[in-house]
C-alpha cells in the first residue's frame, strides 16, 4: 500500500517547516490542497520547501504550478472536472461515485474513492459508501493497487482499506489534528505520528 498526506485547506505559520520534516523522514506523495486561496500563497509555500521534494507533490487547483516547480502532476478534485487545455502529465482524481470509478480509471494515474470512512477534517462529510457497497466494488475488481481509500482514514482502520484491496490511502485530519496551529511549535507528535502511520502501511 502506499501513503498520501493531503495539506490541511488552510495555510498556517510552521507549515513548511512541518512539510520539510515529513519529506525527511520519508513522505514520497504529498498532496497541495488549498481551495479557494491566492495561489500566491501555494508559491511561497513552494518556495520554502527543498527542490528535492517537488517531484512528490501533486497540486490541487492552481495547475500552473505543476510545470513552474516541475511537480509530479495535478489532481482534479470534481470528477466531471476536464484536464486543463494543453496540459501533459500525471492527472489523479477524486471520485464519488462508484459508478463513475471504472470510465475514471481509464483517464487518471490513480483515483482517491471518498469518503470512505465519516471525514474528520470536514464534520459535515459523512462517509459516502456502505462497507457492503465497497466490498461489492472489491468483488468487481473496481478497487485497485491504482485506487486509494479517502476520508476518515486512520491508523484504526488502515487495515480495513488493505482487505478491501485499496493501493493506497489518503491522511489529512488524522494526521494534522496531532498540532494545534494557533499555540504549538513543536510538531515531534506529529513527525512521529507520521512515522507510526508509515510502519502500518509499508
Amino acid at each position: 500500500m502506499k501513503l498520501a498526506i493531503m495539506t490541511k485547506s488552510t495555510f498556517f505559520v510552521e507549515e513548511d517547516k512541518i512539510l520539510a520534516a515529513l519529506f525527511d523522514v520519508g513522505l514520497d506523495n504529498l498532496h497541495l490542497y488549498k481551495p479557494e486561496t491566492s495561489p500566491i500563497y501555494s508559491e511561497r509555500l513552494l518556495s520554502l520547501l527543498p527542490d528535492k521534494a517537488y517531484e512528490k507533490i501533486f497540486v490541487h487547483g492552481h495547475y500552473y504550478l505543476k510545470d513552474e516547480y516541475r511537480l509530479a502532476g495535478i489532481h482534479l478534485d470534481n470528477a466531471a472536472e476536464p484536464v486543463p487545455e494543453g496540459y501533459k502529465g500525471k492527472v489523479g482524481r477524486t471520485c464519488r461515485d462508484l459508478t463513475l470509478l471504472k470510465e475514471l480509471k481509464k483517464q487518471s494515474a490513480y483515483i482517491f474513492l471518498g469518503n470512505v470512512f465519516n471525514s474528520q477534517s470536514e464534520p459535515l462529510e459523512p462517509s459516502t459508501f456502505t462497507m457492503n457497497e465497497l466490498e461489492d466494488a472489491a468483488d468487481k475488481g473496481l478497487i485497485d493497487k491504482r485506487v486509494y481509500a479517502l476520508g476518515g482514514m486512520n491508523v484504526d482502520n488502515i487495515q480495513i482499506a488493505r482487505d478491501l484491496g485499496f493501493g493506497g490511502v489518503v491522511i489529512r485530519g488524522d494526521l494534522w489534528n496531532k498540532f494545534n496551529i494557533h499555540n504549538q511549535m513543536d510538531y515531534k507528535e506529529l513527525i512521529n505520528y507520521f512515522e507510526k502511520l508509515r510502519k502500518l502501511i509499508y
